[in-house]
């Protein structure tokens, strides 16, 4: 599958110099591909692997695990069926307590308090 993902992630012509030449990408470009989401300095990485995990941790679950979903699902079909499943994820996330918080902490301009509901 490596070849399959690495062609629509990169492109035709990089993916087939990639695989043809064996080269290695640095880290730099592979954030200009889109391959990784960030580049961080060595001494860096625990404590902004961290704070990912803490901002994503506090969003809500039942919305991070079905967003997770969508994007997944979106590399598998055409963008018609994927716009189809995003409407009902969200439909189905619009009748949450979360939601309910989040729509009001927003109006109160006061920060969330999730509760996985």
């Amino acid at each position: 599958g490596g070849t399959q993902r690495l062609t629509r992630a990169l492109g035709k012509s990089k993916a087939m110099e990639l695989c043809l030449t064996g080269r290695l990408m640095d880290a730099a470009e592979a954030e200009r591909f889109g391959l990784v989401s960030r580049v961080v300095k060595a001494d860096d990485l625990l404590d902004e692997a961290r704070e990912l995990a803490r901002t994503i941790a506090s969003m809500p679950m039942a919305g991070a695990m079905m967003t997770k979903e969508a994007i997944n699902y979106a590399f598998e079909t055409p963008l018609s069926q994927g716009i189809q499943f995003e409407r009902r994820m969200f439909q189905s996330l619009f009748s949450t307590e979360d939601q309910k918080e989040g729509m009001a902490a927003y109006v109160e301009k006061r920060s969330a308090h999730f509760r996985d509901r």
